[in-house]
């Protein structure tokens, strides 16, 4: 286990300068220093991160992340800005920050999928069970027509065919398939429920 780092005459700001110091021989690259760093700093950064973060194993992840940034960014400590325990401390809280809003965002994005996909497939299934009770309706309303109506309207609105192409078809004058068609679509409307 390493030395406990010296405390001084045991005034906080003794330990403050020792950290200091410990903090820049870090900076130089001292991996016994920050063997001193960590043990004095983790227990803290894990205690932040744990009220943040609140999942036990996410924390110690993180913890371990904000340990490997003080190590990395060691040469950006400025004494001058505040003491080293505050520095990790900010550095430990950003950093679970981060991951709360990115497990968020994570969540939210799964979510947002999860429905977009459920949502999709009731789109379907609904549309596909509306467009077929509304075959069967017009396949019932067409039974209701005369003979004549009823073969008049599947050829002008399944087949294409016009007014006069149907006439001919059905070797009818004209006038009289134009009567037949509107009196079956008057029907056909009344049996749908159609208003106008």
């Amino acid at each position: 286990m390493n030395q406990p780092i010296p405390s001084g005459a045991g005034h906080p700001s003794d330990a403050r300068h020792d950290l200091t110091d410990v903090m820049h021989k870090v900076a130089h690259g001292d991996k016994q220093a920050f063997s001193a760093l960590y043990d004095a700093l983790a227990p803290m950064v894990l205690g932040i991160v744990v009220k943040v973060v609140r999942d036990r194993a996410q924390s110690e992840e993180v913890a371990q992340e904000v340990m490997i940034d003080l190590w990395r960014q060691a040469a950006r400590y400025r004494p001058d800005a505040g003491s080293v325990t505050t520095w990790a401390a900010t550095i430990a809280h950003r950093r679970a920050v981060d991951r709360v809003r990115s497990a968020q965002a994570a969540t939210a994005r799964e979510q947002a999928q999860a429905a977009r996909e459920h949502s999709t497939a009731f789109d379907e299934v609904a549309e596909q069970v509306e467009t077929r009770l509304e075959s069967e309706q017009v396949r019932r309303c067409l039974r209701g027509l005369t003979e004549l109506q009823r073969q008049a309207v599947t050829l002008a609105y399944y087949r294409g065919l016009t007014y006069r192409e149907v006439a001919e078809a059905l070797r009818t004058p004209l006038p009289t398939i134009k009567t037949r068609m509107r009196d079956g679509l008057i029907r056909l409307r009344d049996c749908m429920g159609v208003t106008t």
